[in-house]
């Protein structure tokens, strides 16, 4: 099954770093973070990405054509003009980079990419969060409810619009978050069947607004809820609490083995 990761934002609000990289390609612990989110789905055999480009594409392309120069030890013959690796270390993973376009909004983005799934059903997340989902138990549940579209929503005080969910996990309604609200908000971590497709009209159309909010007023959203480990990184701030994380040893979001 292949994952999508939308990776073409401008990061406005973290441009501290933003001016010179896409958001996704900021790095915790020396990597960027969109390695470790696919890091994660790698731990569960999810190894076949398609990255949405946008904003400072190359950079993201740049990092996967010399990903041995980042990850191994090389030896360079100069005379021969020769890179040798003397000890590989890559993952399983199939990535495909497309250019969805510099200005296109998150439907658009998806929308864009339809022809690389080919009719399956696909996942879906955003290249800029990190968290300890199972995502075998996320496919599990998707699977079990026949809906069109299942997306993780999380239990956080923060400033994103929330999710009206009934007691069957009925995704019902999007609203923006009041002082008051203890409900939960999308985290990504998206599971679609093809049909979404069909619920985008083209670059402009923003995936959280008329594609989502039809798919709830219709009864084909559902949300997996998930108690564990989520956190954006949508500040610097929120950056430097990642990094602080990982550099401690307790990175939550680390299912992976060394």
């Amino acid at each position: 099954m292949k994952v999508v990761i939308l990776a073409g934002g401008l990061g406005t609000r973290i441009s501290e770093e933003s001016h010179l990289k896409p958001k996704p390609m900021i790095e915790i612990g020396d990597m960027p973070i969109l390695w470790h989110i696919m890091k994660h789905y790698s731990h569960y055999d999810y190894n076949d990405f398609i990255i949405c480009l946008g904003y400072k594409q190359y950079v993201v392309k740049e990092f996967f054509a010399d990903y041995f120069l980042h990850t191994s030890d090389v030896e360079f013959d100069m005379v021969k003009n020769k890179m040798t690796v003397l000890r590989k270390s890559a993952e399983p993973w199939r990535v495909t980079l497309i250019d969805t376009g510099l200005d296109t909004m998150t439907g658009g983005r998806v929308r864009r990419i339809e022809p690389y799934v080919h009719g399956e059903t696909f996942m879906l997340t955003y290249g800029d969060g990190v968290g300890d989902v199972n995502i075998d138990a996320l496919l599990t549940y998707h699977r079990s409810h026949g809906k069109i579209g299942t997306l993780t929503a999380v239990d956080v005080a923060q400033r994103f619009g929330v999710l009206g969910i009934d007691k069957e996990q009925n995704v019902t309604c999007f609203r923006e978050k009041s002082m008051v609200d203890n409900d939960r908000v999308n985290a990504g971590f998206m599971v679609f069947e093809p049909q979404i497709f069909d619920y985008i009209d083209g670059d402009s159309t923003v995936l959280e607004k008329e594609p989502l909010e039809r798919l709830a007023h219709e009864g084909q959203l559902r949300a997996y809820p998930h108690n564990g480990f989520w956190k954006p990184m949508d500040t610097q701030r929120e950056k430097v609490a990642l990094e602080e994380m990982w550099k401690s040893g307790n990175a939550p979001w680390k299912t992976w083995r060394d």
